[in-house]
C-alpha cells in the first residue's frame, strides 16, 4: 500500500457508528487527526485504536469553529490537507487521484471532491444530492468562511456546517467521488437537519437584514466556480415564495430522484421539509424583531 503524503482531518463528536469504516478507508494517509468535542460513545477509543491522533476542541463561541481551529492551531507537517467527515470514506481509486494531484509541483492550490450521496442503503446516481466541495488543499492556502456566529440560536453547534472554503490560488477538480454514507439512521439524520435549519435560518435572517453573510464569505456569482454558483442560487432561492416545492421538484423531477425509487422520494421530501423549516424559523426571527 502506497502512503500518500497527506494529513486527514476529521471533525467528530459521538461518531462511533461511523468512524471505524471511515478510518479503514484512510489507511494510505500519512497522518490522521481526529478533532473531537468530548465524545461519550467510544469515538476516541476507536480513533486511537486505528492509530489516529486525537485532539480535543472546546468551542467558546465566535470564529473559528472546529475545522478552522484545527488549521490555525494544530502542528501539521504535510503540505497537503484533506478534510473528511466521520460518515465518509475515501475509495482507493480516489486515493490514487489524490496522490497524483499532490505530486504536481505547479498544480492548483486546492481541489473539489464530490461527496457521493448514499441514503437508505442506496448509492444515489440521480437526484442531485451529491455535490462537490473543496476538501483537499495546500496547507496555508485555504480558510473557512467567517459567517455570522449563530451558534447560540442553532443549538450551540461548534463546527462548520455549510461554510465554504476560501482559497488563495486556482481550484482544480478530482473526478472520483468519495462515499458519504451515514450509519446513524434516519432519526439522527432528521434531528441533525433540524439543528442545521436553525443555523441557516439565522444566516438568512442576517443576510436579508444586512445584505451580507458575515465577515468573509464566498461571493455569489452565476458564472463563477462551483461554490460561487451554489451561493448565487441560494441568493435567488431565499426570495422565492414557493422555494420548498421548487427544491422538491428540482431533486425529484428535474434531477431524476424518482429513478432512485422510494429512497429518492424520501430524500427529496426531507430536502423540501428542511427548506420549509428554515423559512418558518426566519419568519419567527422576523416576529421577534418586531416585538423588540
Amino acid at each position: 500500500m502506497n502512503t500518500v503524503d497527506v494529513t486527514v482531518i476529521i471533525a467528530a463528536k459521538n461518531e462511533a457508528k461511523n468512524l471505524a469504516k471511515c478510518l479503514r478507508s484512510l489507511a494510505r494517509a500519512r497522518e490522521i487527526v481526529v478533532v473531537d468535542s468530548g465524545s461519550t460513545d467510544g469515538t476516541v477509543a476507536i480513533a486511537e485504536a486505528a492509530g489516529a491522533r486525537v485532539v480535543q476542541f472546546q468551542y467558546r463561541g465566535g470564529y473559528p469553529k472546529k475545522r478552522q481551529w484545527a488549521l490555525d492551531t494544530l502542528p501539521l507537517t504535510t503540505e497537503w490537507l484533506l478534510m473528511v467527515d466521520a460518515d465518509e470514506e475515501i475509495p482507493d481509486s480516489l486515493w490514487d487521484e489524490i496522490a497524483a494531484a499532490t505530486r504536481r509541483p505547479s498544480g492548483p492550490a486546492a481541489y473539489l471532491i464530490t461527496k457521493g450521496y448514499c441514503f437508505l442503503n442506496r448509492r444515489f446516481r440521480f437526484g442531485g444530492f451529491s455535490f462537490p466541495a473543496v476538501l483537499l488543499f495546500r496547507r496555508g492556502s485555504a480558510r473557512f468562511e467567517a459567517l455570522l456566529d449563530a451558534s447560540a440560536g442553532a443549538g450551540g453547534m461548534d463546527m462548520e456546517v455549510h461554510e465554504r472554503v476560501l482559497v488563495e490560488g486556482a481550484i482544480g477538480r478530482l473526478s472520483i467521488p468519495l462515499v458519504h454514507d451515514d450509519f446513524k439512521g434516519l432519526e439522527a439524520y432528521i434531528d441533525r437537519h433540524n439543528r442545521y435549519s436553525s443555523w441557516e435560518a439565522h444566516q438568512r435572517h442576517h443576510f436579508l437584514k444586512t445584505g451580507n453573510w458575515g465577515a468573509s464569505a464566498v461571493r455569489p456569482r452565476l458564472w463563477g466556480n462551483t461554490q460561487e454558483r451554489r451561493r448565487f442560487l441560494k441568493f435567488v432561492a431565499i426570495r422565492i415564495p414557493c422555494e420548498p416545492l421548487l427544491w422538491f421538484l428540482y431533486h425529484y423531477v428535474v434531477r431524476g430522484g424518482f429513478l432512485e425509487g422510494y429512497p429518492g422520494y424520501v430524500a427529496s421530501r426531507i430536502r423540501a421539509n428542511y427548506v420549509a423549516d428554515v423559512r418558518a424559523k426566519v419568519y419567527e426571527l422576523k416576529l421577534a424583531d418586531r416585538r423588540s
